[in-house]
């Protein structure tokens, strides 16, 4: 078995999923850093407690990450519709930040860690489970692979998926 041609088999069946997992991880660190900087300062400089600073940063950080996922990581995939990929989208982070809502929770309010230290360890924990979550659940709802869409004459289910019509002159 020739290693260098099986390694190239293997890059072509998961090419897809290797350059979505980069650019989600660039869009994901730079969401990062809007969530763990956003929710420090709130924290530590304008006193808001713990779950609101982090609520307040992550609600920032997903508005720019579902732009930057829409329009970049999985621009290649099919349109279902601005508003049913904006919900989702929303819904899953919703659920992602309470994932992260709950190691803070835990360290700061069960276990009585208030330090910094235990603060943002809480923080990368809750933000790494939530970006697992996050990543699964925008391949399998949020941006559907062609394979996943509904068979039929119109798989293209928002009015942006669909062509626009020819302008009047072109028509032949």
């Amino acid at each position: 078995m020739d290693l260098a041609r099986e390694s190239r088999r293997l890059y072509q069946r998961s090419r897809r999923l290797i350059h979505e997992g980069a650019k989600f991880g660039l869009i994901g660190a730079i969401a990062f850093v809007i969530t763990f900087a956003g929710t420090n300062l709130l924290h530590y400089q304008a006193g808001v407690g713990p779950l609101t600073s982090n609520t307040i940063a992550t609600v920032a950080a997903t508005i720019f990450a579902f732009a930057g996922n829409r329009y970049w990581t999985f621009r290649d995939r099919e349109r279902t519709g601005m508003g049913r990929e904006g919900v989702l989208f929303f819904v899953f982070n919703g659920i992602g930040l309470v994932i992260q809502l709950a190691c803070i929770g835990l360290v700061h309010y069960v276990i009585g860690l208030t330090d910094p230290f235990s603060l943002n360890a809480a923080l990368l924990v809750g933000v790494v489970l939530g970006t697992l979550f996050r990543f699964w659940s925008y391949r399998k709802w949020v941006w559907l692979d062609t394979a996943q869409l509904p068979a039929g004459p119109e798989p293209r289910l928002g009015p942006e998926a669909r062509p626009a019509p020819e302008p009047a002159g072109l028509r032949r």
